[in-house]
């Protein structure tokens, strides 16, 4: 393999999570604040708050008991949020600043299923599956009504918008709607016309019409007075939300004559709005392409005039109400994430391809997200030509659509084709320029689709509908599914990878086979070619990645280390390096010169099927089946500047703490060393005060000026002096001087203290036990010494 790469310092480290995509609405009831700024969902066990302008999430409110939130309500004025759990556990919100006021029980004896604010945000009723209605005063915090006699499961309370009148409205499973008196705790009435279960009322301005929505394909005006039906509306569509519309002539929505109009969204998938009195309907929105998407909720925030739909897919869609056009998308929860792409010249935008037939695009500087319709099975892959506003999408539905980004951020279908006989696994664009696309299908063949001129020119209509896509090229290339097919940088060769365990060659733009690759022991995920040398990477179900040479067809090179299948691969730093991410959840880096895994990245709970590299190689983007999109950042540049930087502070602070210790400044070299959290470094300090001739007094006067938090880290650093007998000395010292000058209160409230005292003890013991023995023998030497009587030298003789 010819060895283009850059110097080892060129290597990628480690990568670090710069944005994360994640799921925050996953059914359930949502909510729009009074202003329309804000916007309130259930996520699991947890109440998401987003600003409806940038997309985030401002609060993730969840409760003390972590169990699944099963009802909230905001109450009408915006100040107090409440949620209740599985657990029967009700808790008061100061949601703005994300703390818990007050937190009660239920007393249902089954999970709370609906609850609903009266006008004066001082009641709130809560309706359960055991049947029963409970009113609660949350300024007094104490239940002051309890309603029984419904059948089943209460899904839907409601008050009457006057809060005079001190009447509510509950619908259980019997779909029939009781009027209970706050002020005679009694039911007044039950309302039955309904065949199905009631989703939702409404109630007009004078406070004497309410309307009912049901799944029995009706709607019901009811006089309040009478409490009868006056008008039966049959709306042809099963109905999970209707919204009376302000009695205001709006021509745009099809009102132009006075009288009562309202909006419903249902099984149909548009918004309509109907006409009480004709039972007409006088405006229907015009349906998406694709499949029919149900919407399940519908609610209008008068003062700001938004509207909020939101689909079966949990997208969450705001219109404006007098003319229903669409303000602003959310998509709540992505499912299992099938592949994401960088978009735009400068990787400006995301395209994610989910468990759907729409696609999500997401602007990565605002959160703005765009939900694109046109396929009518689940997008499978997707890919994005050099240029970076032109991408092509293949799905489950046999076809390919091609997609463009307009300078705006506006994302267009501007072609289709179709062709194949199964579904279109894997898409690849050409390479040098918007030419043509692959596709490789579970038909077992491949397809050349070039671009037709009028698609490339800058004149291109867009308002004539998608240009339809021939194939030039059909090639049968495998015995089983193709799983992945990639085109060369100089878009003259095609890899494709299959379930047949193998991987082929072929020359563009005929597909005449120029040799296999085989080795791997299952099925092939993924190819790939690098950026510059004539190599070829697969990814497969065996756990291993491969790397071949393309002029013999040889292995050049295995990686093992994912313990599953890997799942895509992709190569970084100008082809010396390899990403991979696999179905057990991790993403590695590896140096190919040396098969070493140099990082695995941890941030992901499932397969990850998506992986992406930016056109500057610092980012990459991964997706995978926790619903999770992830941007990562490469940070060897950063940390490597951070290390370098630390290497000179501790150069500068060793040569600080030298110079002291010459001067014999002890105090601050101690210090100074105990801010460096070396204990050797610290040890050395109290060495030297330790030689000095008055070594007892420094060393008191040094320790005792400490600070208390320094004091603590010295008694940390004596536990580990204390285990070595070279050292000891050092450490009994230390502690000498702190259990002579410290009150054992102040010891005892030293953080960390007690443990310290158990790691001593045993130690000291044992080195007042060597010491005992040294001075017994020492004792036992001197008294040898003492009782040894040498004989008296004779005299010499004197000279004459």
């Amino acid at each position: 393999m010819a060895e283009t790469a850059p110097g080892v310092g060129c290597f990628k480290a480690n990568y670090a999570v710069e944005r994360k995509i994640e799921p925050f609405y996953k059914g359930g009831k949502a909510q729009l604040d009074q202003t329309g700024q804000h916007l309130f969902c259930i996520c699991g066990t947890r109440v998401n708050v987003l600003e409806v302008v940038s997309g985030t999430v401002l609060q993730s409110l969840e409760q003390e008991d972590q169990e699944d939130i099963t009802a909230f309500d905001l109450s009408p004025d915006d100040e107090v949020l409440v949620t209740a759990s599985r657990a029967l556990l009700l808790a008061q919100w100061a949601w703005r600043e994300g703390s818990v006021t007050h937190q009660w029980k239920a007393i249902h004896t089954a999970p709370v299923a609906t609850m609903a604010f009266d006008p004066t945000s001082t009641l709130l009723a809560t309706g359960g599956c055991d049947g029963s209605v409970r009113v609660w005063d949350i300024v007094r915090h104490y239940g002051t009504h309890y309603f029984r006699g419904s059948p089943g499961v209460v899904h839907l309370v409601a008050f009457h918008p006057d809060p005079a009148h001190l009447l509510l409205f509950s619908s259980a499973t019997d779909a029939a709607i009781r009027v209970w008196s706050l002020q005679e705790r009694s039911c007044l009435a039950v309302l039955t016309a309904h065949y199905s279960a009631v989703t939702s009322l409404a109630f007009g301005a004078d406070g004497h019409t309410m309307l009912s929505s049901g799944r029995d394909k009706i709607c019901i005006i009811w006089d309040l007075q009478s409490r009868q039906a006056t008008r039966t509306v049959p709306v042809f569509e099963s109905v999970e939300a209707a919204v009376l519309l302000p009695e205001e002539l709006v021509p745009e929505l099809g009102v132009k004559s006075p009288g009562l109009h309202f909006l419903t969204a249902g099984d149909q998938g548009t918004l309509r709005v109907w006409e009480a009195a004709s039972g007409q309907c006088v405006h229907t929105q015009p349906r998406p392409p694709g499949p029919r998407q149900e919407l399940t909720h519908c609610a209008l925030a008068r003062a700001a005039g938004l509207l909020l739909a939101i689909t079966a897919d949990h997208n969450l869609l705001l219109y404006e109400a007098r003319s229903l056009q669409l303000q602003k998308q959310f998509a709540g929860y992505s499912e299992e994430v099938l592949d994401v792409r960088f978009l735009g010249p400068e990787d400006s935008h995301v395209i994610v391809a989910s468990n759907s037939p729409c696609l999500k695009v997401f602007e990565l500087q605002t959160s703005a997200c765009q939900i694109l319709h046109g396929h009518t099975d689940i997008v499978l892959a997707l890919d994005v030509f050099q240029k970076g506003r032109l991408f092509a999408s293949c799905a489950k539905d046999q076809s390919i659509r091609i997609w463009r980004m307009n300078k705006a951020g506006q994302v267009a279908c501007v072609a289709q084709g179709s062709g194949h006989t199964h579904s279109v696994g894997t898409i690849c664009c050409s390479r040098l320029k918007e030419s043509f696309l692959v596709t490789g299908s579970q038909d077992c063949t491949v397809k050349l689709w070039p671009l037709p001129e009028a698609l490339l020119s800058k004149r291109a209509a867009l308002d004539s509908g998608p240009i339809l896509l021939q194939a030039q090229t059909t090639q049968r290339c495998h015995d089983k599914d193709i799983n992945s097919v990639a085109i060369a940088p100089n878009n003259k060769l095609l890899a494709t990878g299959s379930q047949d365990r193998t991987a082929k060659l072929w020359a563009l733009p005929k597909c005449q086979l120029l040799g296999v690759f085989s080795g791997h022991r299952r099925g092939l995920w993924c190819v790939q070619f690098s950026p510059l040398d004539q190599v070829l990477a697969t990814a497969s179900a065996d756990g291993t990645i491969k790397l071949w040479a393309l002029q013999d067809f040889s292995c050049l090179k295995t990686f093992e280390g994912h313990d599953a299948s890997v799942l895509k691969v992709a190569f970084v730093s100008r082809g010396t390096q390899l990403l991979s991410s696999g179905s057990d959840g991790l993403v590695k880096l590896w140096t190919i010169k040396n098969n070493e895994c140099v990082r695995t990245l941890d941030a992901h709970e499932d397969k990850v099927w998506g992986l992406h590299c930016s056109r500057l190689d610092d980012r990459a983007l991964t997706g995978a089946s926790d619903s999770r999109v992830i941007l990562w950042k490469d940070v060897t540049e950063a940390e490597q500047a951070q290390k370098q930087a630390k290497q000179e502070e501790q150069v500068v602070k060793q040569q600080e703490l030298d110079n002291l210790l010459h001067e014999k400044r002890f105090l601050r070299a101690l210090g100074l060393a105990i801010s460096l959290d070396r204990p050797h470094t610290v040890l050395t300090v109290i060495q030297a005060i330790r030689r000095d001739p008055k070594a007892c007094e420094k060393l008191e006067a040094t320790v005792l000026r400490l600070r208390r938090d320094q004091k603590e880290a010295l008694l940390r650093f004596c536990v580990t002096w204390n285990t070595n007998s070279r050292h000891c000395h050092e450490a009994q010292a230390v502690l000498g001087v702190l259990l002579r000058h410290e009150a054992p209160e102040e010891l005892l409230a030293y953080e960390g203290v007690r443990a310290a005292l158990e790691a001593l003890l045993p130690y000291t013991e044992r080195h007042f036990q060597r010491l005992s023995r040294t001075l017994q023998a020492a004792t036992f030497l001197d008294f040898l010494w003492q009782n040894m009587k040498l004989p008296t030298l004779p005299a010499a003789p004197m000279a004459p």
